[in-house]
């Protein structure tokens, strides 16, 4: 048993709250216990009475006054995180908060200067950062095998028709602010430094029966970067592979589950050198560049338990940084700053598409 168990409050016992959050800390008792919950639905509260054995609450001020807890998990729809989250740190209260963690630069500079001054941990549950495939995809990058990273694709897209809440801008819906933080944040993550990219978005409304975009093509740019290409859409009805990696030396691709990388080593290659003149064969005829390269392979497969999801694995990883965090002082992995740099790409997104976003038009 760990030396101690932090005692959590959830706010939201829907989808996220109770599928995502509340199932998985229940699996980590020797790190959390879930001692309160708040949801304005009845059958939720004592849904989560009888599976959690916590306290709950039809108002979640209710349940940041009276109970004593070690972190608040904000998993309330997402058009109320920036004003519920502020509120909590205001307090003096620890907070998770779910994607997306704001709708702008501003509403997180805004919470990153509550956190600051209350010296409350302000977090955000960006956990695809600890995706098996993305943290292996890394590891090649990083290894150097496939020389200067010239572009990576990310794919996160299908088929899909939506009329839910989440298609609506009024609900900080759509496919960017909804989905797009995992992959976009993962995008970051190679791009690499801190500066803000060069962004280049085209969306579209395709199969979303609200106002919100459920088509993005983005790409980011930067000197002595690689380039981006990031795509979310929900008309693939072939969507491509997940991750797709173009080096200098070779190249990568693949998916949650497998990846397979291909490469060459210019020490084993044949010496070339430029030929300004039109090349030829020995017989005097007209000749391609053509040469023999001795290619290496590389394979990676999840080998997570049956009983244990990706989805499952990343959430655990995200709670188990935030325990060491809260517990033993580590730094977060996952900064609110480094959330605010996805920010100003998604403002620059919606600011590059007035057909859709015509607030974010700058007169």
């Amino acid at each position: 048993m760990s030396e101690k168990v932090l005692k959590i409050g959830l706010i939201g016992l829907g989808r996220s709250g109770r599928n995502i959050h509340g199932n998985l800390l229940a699996k980590l008792p020797e790190l959390y216990r879930i001692t309160a919950a708040a949801d304005s639905l009845e059958d939720r509260r004592k849904l989560a009475e009888e599976e959690y054995g916590c306290t709950t609450y039809a108002d979640w001020r209710d349940m940041a006054k009276q109970e004593e807890l070690d972190l608040i998990v904000n998993a309330s729809p997402s058009h109320q995180h920036v004003p519920i989250t502020l509120e909590l740190l205001n307090a003096g209260h620890n907070v998770l908060c779910e994607k997306p963690l704001a709708r702008t630069t501003e509403e997180i500079d805004s919470l990153i200067e509550a956190s600051e001054r209350s010296g409350k941990l302000l977090a955000a549950f960006q956990q695809s950062r600890y995706n098996p495939a993305f943290t292996q995809v890394r590891k090649v990058i990083e290894s150097g095998v496939l020389g200067r990273i010239v572009q990576i694709d990310f794919t996160s897209s299908g088929f899909a028709r939506r009329w839910d809440w989440q298609t609506l801008q009024s609900n900080n819906g759509g496919n960017l602010l909804n989905t797009g933080p995992h992959p976009v944040d993962q995008a970051l993550q190679l791009f690499g430094g801190e500066e803000m990219p060069e962004v280049v978005c085209v969306m579209d409304r395709a199969n979303t029966f609200g106002d919100a975009e459920d088509y993005v093509k983005l790409l980011l740019k930067g000197e002595g970067r690689p380039t981006i290409d990031l795509e979310i859409s929900s008309c693939s009805v072939f969507p491509r592979d997940a991750f797709v990696v173009h080096g200098t030396n070779g190249g990568l691709r693949g998916n949650g589950q497998k990846l397979e990388w291909k490469y060459f080593k210019p020490e084993e290659a044949p010496e070339q050198k430029l030929e300004r003149e039109p090349l030829m064969t020995p017989e005097g005829r007209p000749a391609y560049c053509s040469e023999q390269l001795t290619w290496h392979t590389g394979s990676w497969q999840e080998s997570l338990p049956e009983d244990r999801t990706t989805f499952e694995y990343m959430t655990e990883e995200l709670y188990r940084m935030l325990y060491r965090t809260l517990v033993n002082g580590e730094p977060l992995e996952i900064t609110p700053q480094q959330v605010r740099r996805q920010m100003a790409v998604m403002e620059e997104c919606r600011r590059q598409n007035p057909q859709i976003y015509k607030e974010q038009v700058q007169v």
